[in-house]
């Protein structure tokens, strides 16, 4: 049977749909920026940005950028109504103190029992780029990451054990994929969801690793 992976697009969508009413939430740099452009109408979400914001809302219309107004990643956004800037200070406070619900980042590997690699590959001459992916990984209450399941060599990213220099360990307790959801439990994984017509064999072939069937939330 065939299946049809999930755009990156329809993937922010995915993550979007899980981000619960009232939630403070931080979107890494990368894909994770998307989320921002498919939450739910009717709920609030509080986006936060490591640069010093917090009420962020979607991107904004091509032509009606403010590049004096930025996330982390350096692309333009726009603000809520009640948004607010800040020292840089303040708001690695704010992550560090515990007081994010959700921080959704990309990643290069992350092991099944959830330890995250996502600010170096390892190689010589790589340029460490950490930012505030550490202080996100451990001070969120939880902490999402957001990927392609396979790497351009199709070699899975969902891992054993990293291999790559650890942002965090234990830290993630969901994957989104473009093919599956995964949750990440002490015991290895466990299936969220998957793409029509994925069959679980095949996704536990991709991955090599045994993923626990189920479609519950961890």
């Amino acid at each position: 049977m065939s299946y049809t992976k999930r755009s990156k697009q329809e993937l922010a969508q995915r993550v979007a749909q899980d981000i619960f009413d009232g939630a403070y939430v931080n979107l890494g740099i990368g894909q994770p920026t998307l989320v921002a452009n498919y939450l739910p109408e009717g709920i609030e979400v509080v986006l936060h940005s490591e640069n010093g914001i917090l009420g962020m809302g979607p991107a904004p219309a091509v032509g009606e950028e403010d590049y004096d107004l930025i996330n982390a990643g350096k692309q333009p956004v726009t603000l809520l109504h009640g948004g607010a800037y800040f020292h840089h200070a303040d708001s690695f406070a704010m992550m560090r103190g515990g007081h994010l619900d959700i921080s959704v980042l990309g990643a290069f590997q992350v092991s099944a029992t959830g330890d995250l690699a996502n600010w170096s590959t390892g190689e010589t001459g790589a340029i460490p780029a950490v930012g505030g992916a550490m202080d996100l990984a451990v001070g969120a209450k939880q902490t999402w990451v957001m990927m392609d399941l396979l790497t351009k060599q199709g070699q899975s990213k969902v891992v054993p054990s990293c291999s790559y220099p650890l942002t965090g360990i234990g830290c993630v307790k969901r994957i989104y994929t473009d093919l599956a959801t995964l949750a990440c439990t002490p015991e290895g994984l466990t299936l969220i969801d998957s793409v029509d017509g994925l069959e679980h064999s095949e996704l536990e072939r991709l991955i090599g690793l045994p993923v626990q069937p189920g479609n519950r939330f961890v």
